[in-house]
């Protein structure tokens, strides 16, 4: 994992998504599951439906990053893209009935960059050959 830009990068990012899920539950209580309001976790807002997405997307990226090299890669590369998408489409949901996940702009910021990591860190780096792939 050392010699692996997208190997660390997926374990950080799936630890801290664990971090932020978990902790999300802390600030949530009450709130529906759909709600298009959350509550604040810092700057962020989220629901429980937010968290759970966390919870799932750390643990992917976690899981892949500390399993081999191709997996961090194809981790970082569609989470990335995921993210990429959702914070474009976050820029249009806050404040209507579409918003189910309770982006706000903190959200879309932090969704934005963490696409332009994972994308540039899963799409650039560990060129290897297919028998190092797994190392």
């Amino acid at each position: 994992m050392r010699t692996s830009p997208n190997r660390l990068l997926a374990t950080v990012f799936g630890a801290v998504y664990l971090l932020v899920g978990i902790l999300g539950f802390f600030v949530t209580s009450g709130i529906g599951f759909f709600a298009t309001e959350g509550r604040n976790l810092i700057f962020f807002e989220v629901n429980p439906l937010h968290n759970v997405i966390h919870l799932a997307i750390g643990a992917a990226l976690l899981f892949a990053g500390l399993a081999s090299t191709t997996a961090a890669k194809t981790m970082n590369s569609t989470v990335g893209s995921v993210y990429l998408l959702v914070g474009i489409a976050g820029l249009f949901l806050p404040g209507t009935a579409l918003n189910i996940i309770a982006l706000n702009g903190a959200d879309n910021v932090l969704h934005l960059g963490s696409a332009i990591v994972l994308l540039a860190v899963g799409l650039s780096q560990d060129r290897v050959t297919s028998s190092a792939a797994t190392a």
